[in-house]
């Protein structure tokens, strides 16, 4: 890919002051997650003396309704709901790009074929299939990984389609079929390489939406089961203590808000830097 495009993503970032705080939350979440055991708590270890102990210098984000500290269930619930937006995204990027670039390259029957496919799947609320499956299968990380995956490929499927069929009517990619080059040899060296601007911004965009999706599932009880945490299942747990602890509430809330918002903002300036005629939302 042209280094001027990265050069436009890195001046559009610097130049984005909600960028820059963006990148600061996302490597804050991060490290906080990865090094959740400097917390010196254990996440599930419970305390009947110390429930629902408020936010103070001992436990800064209080304690649960068992006596567990709160700032450690949140990092350590950070760690899967983090690595189920990723995961999820590499899983559904895979598959979106896969199949939107044979639908877009070679057309004809087989781009019906997979497009006809692709409406029927979009058809069918997405959320009444998770819930579904996930009532059907044992709940796990692994399987939430699976199934959110398996409701996010589709746009980018379309967008990844779109694209292809653009590149591949450019002069180089019309020498290269005339100079004898197999399909999958075009594919790998002339189209996917000019594919990697749609598929980082629909990566970024899939990431938030696999968090909410798993947040969503969490606070439902489909998700990650107890005594483990996600930030979806504590919200679900806070829901009998609004009034006597309202920090059950807001903690986990505040921490799946600001990564969305700070994704979606990735994925717009993203956007604009790879596509710099664009203009900012």
């Amino acid at each position: 890919m042209n280094r001027s495009k990265w050069k436009n993503v890195k001046d559009e970032l610097f130049a984005n002051g909600l960028g820059v705080a963006a990148v600061l939350i996302l490597t804050v979440f991060t490290l906080g997650a990865v090094f959740a055991f400097l917390s010196g708590y254990d996440p599930n270890a419970m305390d009947a003396m110390a429930r629902l102990t408020p936010p103070g210098a001992g436990h800064w984000f209080g304690t649960d309704d068992y006596g567990r500290d709160y700032l450690a269930r949140a990092l350590y619930g950070g760690r899967i709901s983090l690595l189920v937006g990723f995961a999820s995204m590499i899983v559904a990027t895979g598959i979106g790009v896969t199949i939107g670039v044979i639908s877009g390259y070679f057309g004809g029957w087989l781009d019906n074929l997979l497009m006809r496919m692709l409406d029927v799947v979009l058809s069918i609320p997405s959320f009444l299939i998770l819930l579904l499956l996930s009532v059907y299968l044992k709940p796990s990380v692994g399987n939430i990984i699976i199934i959110i995956a398996l409701l996010m490929w589709m746009n980018v499927a379309r967008v990844v389609r779109a694209e292809t069929m653009t590149i591949k009517e450019r002069e180089y990619v019309l020498y290269a079929k005339a100079s004898g080059q197999s399909a999958s040899g075009i594919i790998w060296r002339h189209i996917l390489p000019g594919l990697v601007p749609v598929i980082i911004v629909g990566a970024t965009n899939n990431i938030a939406s696999a968090i909410m999706m798993e947040s969503s599932l969490s606070f439902l009880g489909f998700g990650v089961q107890p005594p483990n945490a996600t930030w979806g299942s504590m919200l679900n747990s806070a829901q009998g203590y609004i009034a006597q602890a309202p920090y059950l509430a807001l903690f986990p809330g505040l921490l799946i808000l600001l990564t969305v918002l700070s994704f979606n903002v990735l994925g717009d300036i993203l956007r604009v830097g790879f596509e710099p005629k664009l203009t900012r939302r």
